[in-house]
Formats: structure tokens, C-alpha cells, sequence
């Protein structure tokens, strides 16, 4: 989901930036044409631990959109974002787990929304502290990645991650994922001009230092894979032993994004072997793992909605 700087070369105050923000909204939802219809049949996976069985996410007493979908440690809460369609504001929202294995909705995360400012793509390490993004203070010091404490449906202490913040106007962190230890961060960078969709989108890794975070001096060398030029990557998910990447790629020039998978050997080496997610057909984006690595949510666009998904494999074994 991204925010929208203003034009690039100067950044305009609040009143402006809102309605940039507003106008490009949708963008990165809406990057291809219209979606196809959903495929019935399931492409073959690949390797012993193939996704497989695609299915919606029932959330009870929900019934707008869902975009940007972020499980919880135990499994509980589902945390994700109303549309980021305009006119529509993205907010947080969240659900919790049923008997039936679904889910029952329980409203916003408190704490989380400002008024006239969208906040999306929730992630949440094992410690309790939620990530997200914010255009709230874009305007003044270029920052959107925010992090607070979160706990039976309310977010507390929430504040600009210190060491995230856009290089300069015209690039925009507009996603962010943390790694189940909460050390690292993957936060995607849009590079905006005064058309109506990014040049170029990417993943940069940042490092814990204290109470803020750093650029990891490895991060191109560490995506070199998942990051080619031309693509537009972005909305990333990293499992709990940090050795697989999930996240979206699709064309600037147009079509259906779609959810990638990169493996690596160790957390030291770079991630390669980018494939999509043969399991996943259609307009998919936003790849959230569980923490056991079984089930991976996402949202697909179904009509003129986006609905949250999932598919599952079989845990490893001993």
C-alpha cells in the first residue's frame, strides 16, 4: 500500500500532501489491469513443501475490503488495512481466530489512526511491537515507517522508527515487514514523480541498533536476486529462520502482480532461487508466513474487492 510524496524536488504542507496521498492511494493495489477471473485449477508446486489449497479468509462481521494481511505470533490476530482504493483512507483493523479456524472482527486497532492520514501494512514481531505506515508526518521529515506496542487490539507508544526515513522527496517507504525477532526490517521504497505510478519500487534491509534501526551495509548484495531492474518489488514477509522471502513483483508497465518466493542457505548469504507461488493465481499481493511456516495469507483482488486468502503446506519435518 503506498503513500505519495509531493511532486519530487519539494514537498508540500499538509493540506496537499493529504490529497496526494488520497489521489494515490490505490496505486500499488492497482498496478495491473482489472484481475482475471480466479483460477479453479492450482499450478504444480515445486520442492517437497509446495503450497497448495487456496482459500478465503472468512471474516465474520466484516464486510469491506481487506488488504494487507498480518498474522500474529500465536496465530490469534489477524491484523490488515481497509482499502487503499481512493476516495477510501487505508485504516487498521483486526480480527480474531474462531473455532471454525476463521475469523471474527473486533474493529480498528486503537491508537493506530490519525485523522486525514491513511496507516497500513501491519506487521507485528514476537515481542508485541507493531510496524506500519503512516504519511502523518511525510511532509515534515519525510518518515512513514511507525512502530508501538500492541496488545488486545490497541497499539500504544506509537512513534517514527528512528533511522527510517526517505532519502529525499519523491522516494517514499510506503510497506514494511519485520522479522519474527523484530532485528530486522524490509521496507519498501517507491521512487514517485508527477505520474500516476512509480518509476521503480524496491526492498531495503535495515538493521536494530538500540531503539532505531540502520541501512544494512549488505542489503543490495543480500537482494540482489529479489530486486532486478525493471520490476516493480515490494510488500515483503520473512520466515521466522529468516532463510525464506516472500514478497510482490509486478511489471510498471502494466499486468498482474503477483507473490514471489526467494530462498537462501543461511541468514549470511543472499536470497536467490526467485519463483512465484505456483498456488497463488490471479491479482495477489501482500504475503504474510505464519510462524510455524505452514500457512501463507495474502489479499486477492475478487471484483471490485480485495479479499484476504491462504494457502497452506505441511510443517517440516524432524
Amino acid at each position: 500500500m503506498p503513500v505519495s510524496p509531493a511532486a519530487p524536488g519539494r514537498v508540500g504542507g499538509p493540506r496537499r500532501l493529504a490529497a496526494s496521498v488520497v489521489a494515490l492511494a490505490g496505486l500499488l493495489a492497482c498496478v495491473g489491469a482489472a484481475a482475471p477471473a480466479r483460477a479453479a485449477t492450482v499450478g504444480a508446486g515445486t520442492g517437497s513443501r509446495a503450497f497448495s489449497d487456496p482459500r478465503p479468509v472468512a471474516i465474520a462481521g466484516y464486510a469491506g475490503s481487506a488488504m494487507e494481511p498480518d498474522i500474529s505470533p500465536d496465530g490469534r490476530d489477524l491484523l490488515f488495512n481497509t482499502s487503499n482504493v481512493p476516495p477510501s483512507v487505508p485504516a487498521l483493523e483486526y480480527a480474531t481466530r474462531s473455532g471454525s479456524g476463521d475469523f471474527t472482527y473486533r474493529g480498528p486497532v486503537v491508537g493506530a489512526d490519525q485523522p486525514g492520514s491513511l496507516s497500513g501494512t501491519p506487521s507485528l514481531d514476537d515481542h508485541g511491537d507493531l510496524y506500519f505506515v503512516s504519511d502523518r508526518q511525510y511532509a515534515t521529515g519525510l518518515a512513514t515507517v511507525y512502530a508501538g506496542r500492541f496488545a488486545a487490539g490497541a497499539v500504544t507508544g506509537v512513534h517514527p522508527v528512528a533511522g527510517v526515513a526517505a532519502p529525499a522527496p519523491g522516494l517514499v517507504d510506503f510497506d514494511v515487514a519485520v522479522s519474527p525477532d523484530g532485528a530486522t526490517l524490509y521496507v519498501s521504497v517507491g521512487r514517485f514523480g508527477s505520474g500516476s505510478g512509480p518509476s521503480s519500487a524496491w526492498l531495503t534491509v535495515y538493521d536494530r541498533v538500540g531503539t532505531g534501526f540502520v541501512p544494512d551495509p549488505g542489503s543490495a548484495r543480500l537482494l540482489r536476486a529479489v530486486d532486478p531492474p525493471g520490476e516493480l518489488d515490494y510488500a515483503a514477509s520473512v520466515s521466522a529462520d529468516g532463510r525464506e522471502l516472500f514478497f510482490t513483483r509486478a511489471d510498471p508497465g502494466g499486468g498482474v502482480p503477483r507473490i514471489e518466493r526467494a530462498v537462501r542457505p543461511s541468514v549470511d548469504r543472499p536470497f536467490d532461487r526467485v519463483q512465484p507461488v505456483p498456488a497463488i493465481t490471479g491479482f495477489a499481493e501482500a504475503p504474510s508466513l505464519s510462524r510455524d511456516g505452514t500457512t501463507l495469507f495474502f489479499h486477492q483482488r475478487v471484483g471490485d474487492r480485495f479479499v484476504i486468502e491462504q494457502v497452506t503446506r505441511e510443517a517440516p519435518g524432524p
